[in-house]
């Protein structure tokens, strides 16, 4: 008589069917899935319900005065792209142009500032160099702003200087640009690109590095070649929180821009507050989605993804 022995698939752990056994392996196999369902509670609440909750206010038909009815209005989408005597498709695409350019000067900036930190620090010293850096978070974004309009305005230390320079003439104005409105964006956004970067950098072998000197690289195919590739998880993670938080950003554009400088976050944040408009604010707010989940889509399919997990 032959006895009949049951493996378990190669890598895995051998099911055990005695008494208590399957307890302990349901227990075992169904921790990592209630674990995530914190995650995925924190993202039903306060991603998919918004989203749902805001198309369905998109649809809606009515006015402040009578209150708003669920009348499947699509036409309200047409009426913004087409019949509308606002231009807002030149506001979404100011804004978006506006959170590229602040996203590529936080590159500019922040890569040889996380670069410096990571490789040229003491590590004694790295701790108090990246609390200088979320430093500004201590206060409020609004407070930040205005100071940042201060320092820019046509009293500001930057134009007394430059004018005492003779660098500047008194008809130059940086206020009310978008410039002013580009370099704002960065200001408040510098730390969501530093700090992906350095953990990307800090987690490149020193090896490596050393291995690339062995070769005869010098330093500039050393850091083309080997750094630059094993940080792209970190400068897609920053680029992904500076360019989604500067795309819907009313603050910037409404204290540092002028007439000129009107971006798609003032146009809802507007429609919504002052025309009281729920369902073209609501309308806006879900194209702005729409049209950055498409962008980074593309972005992720062209740069990949393969290494972001390892920021986590």
């Amino acid at each position: 008589m032959t006895a009949v022995v049951q493996t378990a698939p190669l890598g895995r752990a051998p099911l055990d069917f005695k008494e208590g056994g399957f307890r302990r392996n349901l227990k075992r196999h169904s921790t990592p899935y209630l674990l995530g369902l914190v995650g995925m509670a924190w993202l039903l609440i306060l991603f998919v319900i918004p989203l749902i909750s805001g198309l369905a206010v998109s649809l809606m038909s009515g006015n402040p005065q009578d209150g708003y009815t669920f009348t499947w209005n699509w036409s309200v989408y047409s009426d913004i792209f087409v019949n509308s005597d606002v231009p807002y498709v030149t506001f979404l695409i100011r804004g978006l142009v506006y959170a590229a350019s602040a996203t590529i000067v936080t590159i500019i900036v922040g890569f040889p500032l996380a670069y410096f930190i990571a490789f040229r620090v003491s590590r004694r010293w790295k701790n108090a160099l990246l609390l200088l850096v979320t430093l500004s978070f201590f206060v409020s974004f609004v407070i930040r702003t205005d100071m940042w309009a201060f320092v820019l305005s046509d009293q500001g230390p930057v134009l007394t200087v430059l004018r005492d320079l003779h660098l500047a003439s008194k008809d130059f104005h940086i206020l009310g640009t978008a410039g002013a409105v580009i370099g704002g964006l960065a200001y408040n956004d510098l730390a969501f690109m530093v700090l992906p970067i350095y953990v990307a950098l800090e987690r490149i072998d020193p090896r490596l590095i050393e291995a690339s000197a062995d070769l005869y690289g010098n330093k500039t195919n050393t850091f083309m070649r080997t750094i630059l590739p094993l940080t792209r998880s970190g400068i897609f993670a920053g680029v992904l929180l500076v360019f989604i938080d500067c795309a819907g950003d009313p603050v910037n554009a409404s204290l540092l821009g002028g007439t000129h400088t009107y971006v798609i976050g003032q146009a809802i944040q507007d429609a919504y507050l002052t025309n009281q408009q729920y369902n073209v604010a609501a309308a806006l707010s879900t194209i702005l989605m729409i049209v950055l989940g498409i962008i980074l889509f593309a972005y992720a399919r062209i740069v990949g993804t393969d290494n972001i997990e390892d920021l986590v």
